[in-house]
């Protein structure tokens, strides 16, 4: 449950009946997170706890970016990616067909396809989901290439700071602003777990809620990244995604669950 003062301990499985999602809900009746609720008998919530804000083209030209020199793109978010190929519809660009594409995860790299005809010679992406992989993978491609790395402004420096130690020459278009969203109505409600995908969205809970402490709530995040922001707020992370045998927080929840049932 959700209370103020103290540190998670680990409740009894059977207590894991209510999970909230920081995201908005799955559009239709199919989504993986509906038959995780069905098979363990738990009540799912998706509230977002960011608001994603586009950047408008007439503020993208004042950055005098010139996206067709550009001939690679990193991408550390599916946000990113809508935002990159709206930025280039809004400005008339046609992104190359011979653009590579460098992504933080598979799940990212598979999302390209709502744009592009996906090609794996020209998509990348990162065995693990760290920042050190996807700068493994970059390392390997990066002669010749101009990077273009789309970002909020709150943009992860540790991928510049590569860029620039290994004399890549990039640039780095803010499309979109993430701003925290209202979450204290949701928050009222007591959660068993909390999964965190972004490290806006553990941002968003300490700015709306400065005193809270987990009493229990189970953590979860997705990316190194959120990783770190969830243990930079003094909560402790119990459930991680990726992982070799979690791709994805649906497949982490659920060993998770069965792990706790087991028990």
């Amino acid at each position: 449950m959700i209370k103020q003062g103290g540190k998670s301990k680990e409740p009894k499985a059977q207590m894991i009946k209510k999970v909230l999602i920081t995201q908005p809900k799955p559009e239709g009746e199919r989504s993986p997170y509906f038959d995780l609720a069905k098979k363990h008998n738990i009540e799912l919530h998706f509230h977002p706890f960011i608001i994603v804000d586009g950047i408008p083209a007439k503020e993208f030209r004042k950055q005098k970016i010139e996206i067709a020199n550009y001939t690679a793109v990193i991408f550390t978010s599916r946000n990113a990616i809508d935002h990159f190929f709206r930025i280039c519809e809004e400005v008339k660009v046609n992104v190359s067909q011979d653009t590579k594409y460098f992504c933080i995860t598979e799940a990212v790299a598979l999302y390209l396809q709502k744009f592009i005809l996906y090609r794996k010679r020209k998509v990348f992406y990162g065995a693990d989901g760290t920042n050190k992989s996807l700068f493994d993978v970059i390392n390997k491609h990066k002669d010749n290439e101009k990077f273009l790395y789309p970002c909020s402004q709150s943009f992860d420096s540790d991928i510049t700071n590569w860029l620039k130690a290994h004399n890549c020459e990039y640039a780095t278009p803010v499309l979109y602003k993430i701003i925290s969203n209202d979450i204290k109505e949701v928050m009222g409600k007591n959660f068993d777990v909390i999964c965190f995908f972004t490290p806006g969205g553990v941002k968003s809970l300490v700015e709306n809620l400065p005193g809270f402490r987990q009493n229990g709530t189970r953590i979860g995040a997705f990316g190194i990244n959120t990783f770190k922001a969830v243990e930079d707020a003094g909560l402790t992370l119990d459930i991680k995604a990726p992982q070799p045998m979690a791709p994805s927080m649906v497949s982490a929840l659920e060993l998770y669950l069965t792990a706790l049932k087991k028990r």
